[in-house]
């Protein structure tokens, strides 16, 4: 990890130094490469530790103050190895949906099952004529019926391709 540290109003001392080295290691865990800009400054009796950490693209920033710079920089370790945590593990759960998503079913598996409702779907239903509704499934070829209510009727009836490819058939409830 890369670390640049910077006193304002403060001396940088050895010690101070090494202790920061020493405490970030604890974030370069996380990462193959990361660089870390560490600020710590003095204003009235309040010791501030700054820590900015860029890794993988991201940004990560805390800003603490306590009477005492040790206590500080251990804060802002605290809240930085938080942030770096959650950002990880929103990280790896997203990646878990989308694979779980686009994960494809082999065909051995879908052969193994019978009888079963597989896939739904929704839709709206309007009324019009079957003359319309062989409109419609024309302007949609991928589609093989249509599922409609028949104005004349007031009936769902369903028009469907027929296997010529270029007729119709009308699929209409006897009650």
């Amino acid at each position: 990890m890369k670390i640049k540290i910077t006193g304002k109003e403060l001396k940088i001392t050895e010690a101070i130094n090494d202790y920061v080295e020493k405490k970030l290691d604890r974030i370069d865990k996380y990462f193959e490469q990361a660089e870390a800009e560490v600020t710590l400054k003095t204003e009235k009796n309040e010791q501030i530790a700054e820590i900015y950490v860029t890794a993988n693209g991201e940004k990560y920033r805390a800003v603490t103050e306590d009477k005492d710079m040790y206590a500080s920089i251990d804060k802002d370790i605290d809240i930085l190895e938080g942030q770096i945590r959650k950002a990880k593990t929103k990280k790896e759960k997203m990646m878990k949906d989308s694979s779980i998503k686009t994960m494809d079913v082999s065909k051995d598996t879908i052969a193994d099952i019978t009888n079963e409702i597989i896939k739904t779907s929704y839709y709206e239903i309007k009324p019009i004529t079957p003359e319309d509704a062989v409109l419609k499934l024309q302007e949609k070829p991928s589609h093989n019926f249509l599922v409609f209510i028949n104005v004349d009727t007031g009936k769902v009836n369903v028009i469907h391709k027929l296997k010529d490819g270029k007729n119709y058939g009308l699929i209409e409830p006897e009650a």
